[in-house]
C-alpha cells in the first residue's frame, strides 16, 4: 500500500491547486477529476451527470453509510445515487493501492479511513476565497463579489451535505482530520513546503 494524502477543500480555498502542487512536489500521483471520468466509464453514466452528483446531497428520505441502506422502497434515483457512490468506493480503494497519491474531495478521507491517510482540510477567510474566485473568472464570467460569495456559501453547503449523507460526519470537524490549513495568510508554496516537510 502507498502513502496516502486526502484533501478536503472549501470552495475558492485553493485546495485543488495545493494538492497538485504537493503530489508534484512528493512525486505522487494526484487523483480529481479522473476519478469523475472513471466512474463514468463504470456505471455507463455520462460525465456531466456523475458530475452533476458528485459531492451534492443526493436526493433521498434516508442517509447513505458505506455497506449499509436503509430503503422502504425501491427508487431509481436513489438507486443510481448508491451505484455511483459505491463505484467511486471501488476507484478510491484501487487507486490508494497503486501508487503513493494525492486524492483531492469524493469523501476520500472517510472511504480510505482503515487505510489511515493523512487527512488534509483546506480554509480560507471569505475575502480571501473571493479574491481568489475573482482572479480566476473566466473570460465569459462575469459574477459580482456578493454573486461569487453567494456561489461560494452554496457550493460548500452541498459539499457539507453531501459529505454528512454518505459518512454520517460533520464536514470541516477537526476531529476528522490530521491537519487543518487555513490558506488566507499562508502562501502557496509555503503551505506545500509545510505539509512535504510533515509528510
Amino acid at each position: 500500500m502507498g502513502k496516502l494524502i486526502t484533501i478536503s477543500r472549501e470552495f475558492g480555498s485553493g485546495g485543488r491547486e495545493l494538492g497538485r502542487n504537493l503530489a508534484k512536489k512528493l512525486g505522487y500521483a494526484y487523483y480529481d477529476k479522473e476519478i469523475v471520468k472513471e466512474i463514468a466509464a463504470k456505471t455507463k453514466l455520462s460525465e456531466d451527470y456523475v458530475n452533476s452528483i458528485i459531492e451534492k446531497r443526493p436526493f433521498s428520505m434516508f442517509p447513505i453509510h458505506t455497506g449499509s441502506s436503509f430503503q422502504t422502497m425501491t427508487n431509481p434515483i436513489d438507486d443510481q445515487n448508491q451505484l455511483i457512490f459505491r463505484e467511486q468506493c471501488n476507484i478510491l480503494k484501487e487507486m490508494a493501492v497503486k501508487s503513493d497519491c494525492v486524492i483531492v474531495g469524493r469523501c476520500a478521507d472517510y472511504i480510505l479511513s482503515e487505510k489511515q491517510p493523512l487527512r488534509v482540510f483546506v480554509y480560507a477567510d471569505m475575502d480571501y476565497k473571493i479574491r481568489r474566485c475573482m482572479g480566476n473568472q473566466s473570460a465569459e464570467e462575469t459574477l459580482n463579489t456578493k454573486e461569487i460569495k453567494k456561489k461560494i456559501q452554496s457550493l460548500d453547503r452541498q459539499r457539507s451535505q453531501y459529505y454528512m449523507f454518505f459518512s454520517g460526519q460533520k464536514w470541516g470537524d477537526k476531529e476528522y482530520y490530521d491537519l487543518c490549513i487555513n490558506m488566507s495568510n499562508i502562501g502557496m508554496e509555503a503551505a506545500v513546503a509545510a505539509i512535504a516537510a510533515l509528510v
